[in-house]
């Protein structure tokens, strides 16, 4: 029987996780997840890939998403009450135009000097109506695509496996930054095939694979790149017939609801992996 293991959002897009027990689950994916983003002064979004640092952010969120803090490394938090009103401005996300609410100068400036580049803090507009693509359509706020970001225990031990019998070190799963990991699957990559899910009482729908980027690259711990890895061993069997690195699968929100940890993931269609 197949169940949810690791339950975790993103609150600022490319910061570090928050691991949950139980989470809602809305039409853009768990309550609070990438519904903020760190951006240039131009409005262009920020990512691990060119700011490593921003993985030793943590960001903590209310529940109510009125408040939020940002804590990092020999540095004074930052306390923010979260503005959901104010002024739009124009921000990038993969060359796409959408909207963000400026969340002021103080965030402004503790991100400035924690990156070492001019930044900013915006949060997803309330009228915010991104459609995401994939072989089920959805919506998100600045997620990497689509909603929610699956792996599989299977398919990260099968990566484990191979990194080992090349002489490497395993990589802890929160390099690949997933919403959910789901154990109970005996073949490595049953996520590639599993179309529709129902967890608790959500359903989820299969978008597309997960495309991997040079994030993978990142300690999130340290915030500092290191090394051809994971990249280079998942080269030797999972690059995808559309191009680039496959690991991991995004999912479209159908039916929302709560998940929480230890509840039963039922597939309710399986299909063919696009691999």
């Amino acid at each position: 029987m197949a169940r949810v293991v690791e339950l975790s959002f993103y609150p600022v897009k490319g910061c570090a996780g928050t691991p949950v027990r139980e989470a809602l689950l809305t039409p853009a994916g768990l309550a609070h997840d990438r519904s903020f983003m760190v951006v240039g002064e131009e409005g262009v979004y920020r990512t691990q890939r060119r700011n490593p640092l921003l993985a030793v952010i943590r960001p903590r969120i209310t529940p109510d998403g009125d408040r939020l803090t940002l804590t990092a490394p020999d540095t004074e938090a930052l306390h923010l009450r979260v503005d959901t009103s104010g002024t739009r401005r124009k921000v990038d996300l993969f060359g796409t135009a959408h909207q963000g609410i400026d969340q002021g100068a103080e965030a402004a400036d503790w991100l400035s000097d924690l990156l070492g580049v001019p930044s900013r803090l915006v949060r997803v507009p309330p009228e915010h109506d991104r459609v995401t693509d994939g072989l089920t359509p959805g919506t998100s706020g600045y997620a990497d695509g689509c909603a929610l970001h699956v792996v599989s225990r299977s398919t990260l031990d099968l990566l484990d496996t191979k990194m080992t019998d090349r002489g490497l070190r395993p990589l802890p799963a929160d390099q690949f930054r997933a919403n959910l990991v789901i154990d109970g699957w005996d073949d490595p990559h049953a996520e590639d095939r599993a179309h529709r899910l129902r967890i608790g009482d959500t359903e989820l729908g299969y978008a597309k694979l997960a495309i991997r980027c040079a994030v993978t690259l990142v300690d999130q711990h340290t915030g500092t790149r290191a090394g051809p890895e994971p990249p280079r061993t998942l080269a030797t069997y999972r690059r995808a017939t559309q191009g680039g690195i496959a690991f991991g699968t995004k999912y479209a929100v159908l039916r929302p609801g709560t998940v929480a940890v230890g509840d039963e993931v039922e597939v309710r269609a399986w299909g063919e992996s696009e691999l």
